[in-house]
């Protein structure tokens, strides 16, 4: 596994990329994004919803920790829903979500004890998960508000997402300028390019936290999803679902998705993985490695409805996480509560606690460096 930190996406080959997993292609015109107002903050710090539509996918984002809000993609008979977990209302991503949708950073995925070394100098985060970091720490860019700037550009449409983090927030060195782009191509992928830089030595680890459903938001289990995972080995963790260094192999054991299977198939089996976790939360490292393009490295279907979901990313791992923690006191815009295992997420990311593993991929950027990596999400039925 290729090792060494990669700064520079080719964008070109990543539009390539992107139209070549396969999937159904609507290539439809797509359509200006259009803001209305979602609530106010309680200091009346005013929160925006956009929503935009290309290629037969529909895509709503708030300006609230870069939100999607809802994602519509068609089934076999054409018929539209919402595939995305999420709220129908500000107060409650403000209060209850747990990330429902959002931007992640600074870094995404755990920092064991909220601590790590960079450079000699020691640094202490927001300790939000025990006695671990996750996710930013208790006011990471999920609970921030960005500066949203729409566009068109050919046949696509989308989002530039602007937010700065100044040196010191939740604990990381560095103000880390940071942008991300969503965009929705003709053919109806979801594409989201992360971008940042820093004027201090720091750790940057950004992804996304969308819950996947493909019957449809608020229809129940994900047991039945089929998933495949292009990744041979895993990193294990301990009681705090910190890695423990180990890239074990998954032949044999439940975390093997190298070919597609039901999630629900080895969910339940006694594995002292499985126990620890309630279920899947583990990041898996990719058979690819580290790329310079997106390549495809995960498939998600729902064999009722017949939609699929393709990832393809240049990150090394991705994390699988069963909706473990969803226990019935949330309610979606469907009107009906997320019980576990009612939504999945799939994230694309470096590993967790890298700062503090030096044999896994490095996170660290330094000035003069840009961090760039793309996501692409291409929707089928």
């Amino acid at each position: 596994m290729e090792l060494s930190r990669r700064t520079v996406v080719a964008g070109a080959a990543a539009g390539m990329a992107a139209t070549t997993l396969g999937g159904t292609a609507h290539a439809t015109g797509g359509r200006k994004p259009v803001k209305t107002l979602f609530g106010k903050l309680a200091d009346g710090t005013k929160v925006y919803s956009w929503a935009l539509e290309n290629g037969g996918t529909r895509l709503k984002v708030l300006s609230w920790g870069g939100v999607v809000q809802s994602l519509e993609i068609p089934d076999r008979r054409g018929r539209h829903a919402n595939v995305s977990a999420g709220f129908d209302n500000l107060e409650d991503y403000v209060a209850k979500t747990p990330y429902f949708g959002a931007l992640i950073g600074r870094y995404g995925n755990r920092i064991g004890k909220g601590k790590f070394t960079l450079d000699g100098k020691n640094y202490q985060l927001s300790v939000n998960d025990g006695e671990q970091s996750l996710h930013g720490g208790t006011q990471g860019f999920d609970k921030r508000v960005w500066d949203v700037e729409p566009f068109t550009k050919g046949s696509d449409v989308g989002l530039h997402l602007y937010y700065t983090s100044v040196d010191g927030e939740m604990g990381y060195p560095g103000t880390l300028k940071t942008k991300v782009t969503y965009t929705l191509t003709r053919h109806g992928d979801w594409r989201i390019d992360y971008e940042a830089t820093t004027d201090k030595a720091t750790v940057v680890n950004l992804t996304s936290h969308v819950y996947w459903n493909l019957a449809g938001e608020g229809s129940g289990t994900i047991e039945d999803h089929e998933l495949h995972i292009a990744g041979s080995r895993y990193t294990p963790t301990d009681a705090g679902l910190i890695p423990t260094g180990e890239l074990a192999r998954v032949a044999g054991t439940p975390f093997d998705f190298t070919r597609a299977k039901p999630i629900g198939r080895d969910i339940r089996t006694s594995h002292p993985q499985l126990v620890t976790a309630k279920g899947f939360d583990h990041n898996w490292v990719l058979d690819k490695g580290i790329t310079s393009r997106p390549e495809h490295v995960a498939t998600l279907r729902d064999p009722a409805s017949g939609r699929t979901l393709k990832i393809a990313t240049n990150e090394p791992g991705l994390q699988f996480y069963s909706g473990n923690f969803l226990d019935g006191t949330l309610t979606g815009p469907s009107g009906r509560t997320y019980r576990q295992g009612d939504a999945l997420c799939l994230e694309t990311q470096h590993f967790p606690d890298s700062p503090n593993k030096p044999k896994f991929p490095s996170t660290v950027l330094r000035p003069g460096q840009t961090y760039h990596t793309t996501t692409i999400h291409t929707f089928g039925c």
